[in-house]
C-alpha cells in the first residue's frame, strides 16, 4: 500500500471512530418511514426531580487514544428542561479529522415529552445545521436542515405519537424511570423521519471508576429495531445507583474497537 493510500485509510478509520463516538449522543439515529407509531412516553416517576442546573463533563477515548471531550449542560426553565452539549475532538484526532458539534434539546419536566432537538455539525469539511420540532397539536415532527457548504436546504414532516423523546433528551429522560436489575422499560424516540421504540434493559450493578471518582452504578443497554446500533455493535450507559441516576459512563463497542465516555467532573453551575 502506498503512503498516500495508507494515510487515507487511517483518516477514514479515525473519521468513522470519531463520528460513531459522537453518535452516542444520538442513541438510535434512524432514517426512513416508520411502519407504525409506538406508544407515547411514560411520565417521570413520582418524586423524581431533574437538575435545576448542572454540567457533566466527559473524556472520550477510542481504544487507548484520547479522542475528544464532551460537556452536557442541563438547566430548568419553568416546565422545560433544557440540555445543551459541546462535543470536540482533541489531540491527534483533531489534527486528522476535526469534529466540533453542538446540540440542544428541550423537554417537559413533568411529562418527559420532547419539544425540540437542534444540531450544528462541523465534521471535517461537513457543516450542517438542523432543527427538529415536535408539534403535538398536529401530531407531526417537523425537520429542517441546511448544508452550509452546498447551501442545500431540506424540510420534512412525519407523524408522531402524543409524546416522544429525542436522541439527546433520551439520556436524561431515562434517568427519570424506575431502574430494576433484570427488568426493562421502553421509550419512544422521535428522530428525523421516524419514531421507534427503544428498549432500555437494566443488565446489572457494577462499580465504575472514572476520573470523577468511583460510583456504584446500574448498567443499561439500549436496543432498537433500527439505527446506529442495529447489527453493528452494542451501547451501554452506566447510571448511578441512587435516586438521581446520573450517567457517569457511556460506551459503544463495534467490531473495530470500543469508544468510552467517562465522567471527569460535575459542576453545579
Amino acid at each position: 500500500m502506498s503512503a498516500a493510500a495508507s494515510r487515507t485509510s487511517s483518516e477514514l478509520t479515525w473519521r468513522s471512530a470519531v463520528i460513531l463516538a459522537f453518535s452516542l449522543l444520538q442513541l438510535a439515529h434512524t432514517s426512513g418511514q416508520s411502519p407504525a407509531l409506538p406508544p407515547p412516553l411514560r411520565p417521570p416517576r413520582p418524586g423524581f426531580s431533574f437538575p435545576a442546573r448542572q454540567t457533566l463533563n466527559y473524556a472520550v477515548d477510542w481504544r487507548v487514544f484520547p479522542a475528544g471531550v464532551v460537556a452536557f449542560h442541563l438547566e430548568s426553565e419553568g416546565d422545560l428542561q433544557r440540555v445543551s452539549v459541546t462535543a470536540d475532538t482533541v489531540g491527534a484526532v483533531n489534527l486528522i479529522f476535526r469534529v466540533s458539534d453542538r446540540f440542544q434539546s428541550s423537554f417537559n419536566r413533568n411529562t418527559g415529552c420532547s419539544e425540540s432537538f437542534s444540531k450544528q455539525i462541523v465534521e471535517g469539511r461537513r457543516q450542517v445545521n438542523s432543527d427538529l420540532k415536535f408539534d403535538y397539536a398536529r401530531g407531526k415532527a417537523v425537520y429542517t436542515e441546511k448544508n452550509l457548504i452546498s447551501n442545500i436546504s431540506k424540510h420534512q414532516e412525519a407523524d408522531i405519537p402524543s409524546c416522544v423523546t429525542d436522541s439527546l433528551s433520551a439520556i436524561f429522560y431515562a434517568a427519570s424511570q424506575p431502574m430494576t436489575v433484570g427488568q426493562s422499560f421502553k421509550l419512544s424516540l422521535g428522530d428525523t423521519m421516524k419514531t421507534i421504540p427503544v428498549t432500555m434493559k437494566v443488565e446489572g450493578r457494577e462499580e465504575v471508576q472514572t476520573p470523577a471518582g468511583k460510583f456504584q452504578a446500574l448498567r443499561i443497554e439500549p436496543t432498537a429495531d433500527a439505527g446506529v446500533v442495529k447489527n453493528r455493535g452494542n451501547i451501554w450507559i452506566w447510571y448511578t445507583d441512587d435516586d438521581k441516576h446520573t450517567p457517569v459512563q457511556m460506551r459503544a463497542r463495534f467490531f473495530w474497537g470500543t469508544i468510552t465516555f467517562r465522567l471527569t467532573s460535575i459542576d453545579l453551575k
